[in-house]
């Protein structure tokens, strides 16, 4: 099975994260898309993240009614801070009949060379690159999408961001559209981001 794997910190996940999944699982290759709830992205400040569990259980809500789209805790039992590398040795180690690729925004493709041994990854695994709106130059890009194991996806381009979500809560704004309904609910409920 050809298994997508979408990272992110997800708090909250929001609409857009799921157009994107829900676009990766229906035009493409790919069988199913793991949403990868990453405990402590290091280059992100851990203070302004929810609970590891409240977040997976909000991407568990997001995604239940979705038979292609799967929570995945499985970064909460490697090592801090989480590099992708790591994380993929380790699911080809757990699923070896599964076949893994990443799934990321056009703005971490500009960064990829960045990333802890990128080469290797680039070697073994595909990337699919979903559009986002962004400041620098199209030749840039274009240059970073020629390799073989790049694809580019025509999705929607959805600028929603967490920041903006935890932002309007906190400043008591109706952030309910920009969620799916039971993670909306869910964080009502809980009252999380409104301090």
């Amino acid at each position: 099975m050809k298994i997508g794997l979408y990272f992110g910190t997800f708090n909250p996940i929001h609409i857009g994260h799921m157009i994107i999944a829900n676009h990766m699982a229906e035009h493409s290759d790919l069988d199913q898309i793991w949403m990868v709830v990453t405990p402590h992205n290091p280059l992100k400040q851990k203070n302004t993240l929810l609970n590891d569990y409240q977040r997976l259980h909000m991407v568990t809500l997001a995604t239940e009614d979705y038979p292609k789209i799967k929570p995945s805790d499985i970064e909460f039992k490697l090592p801090q801070p989480n590099y992708t590398v790591n994380t993929l040795a380790h699911l080809i180690e757990k699923y070896p009949q599964h076949e893994f690729s990443l799934i990321m925004g056009e703005d971490n493709l500009k960064s990829f060379h960045k990333w802890k041994n990128y080469e290797y990854i680039l070697q073994h695994h595909d990337i699919y690159v979903y559009p986002r709106i962004s400041e620098s130059t199209h030749s840039e890009t274009s240059s970073a999408l020629n390799h073989t194991r790049i694809h580019k996806i025509d999705a929607p381009i959805v600028e929603i961001s967490s920041t903006f979500i935890r932002e309007n809560i906190k400043n008591k704004k109706n952030v309910a559209a920009l969620l799916p309904h039971k993670v909306w609910d869910y964080l009502d409920h809980n009252n999380f981001y409104k301090k």
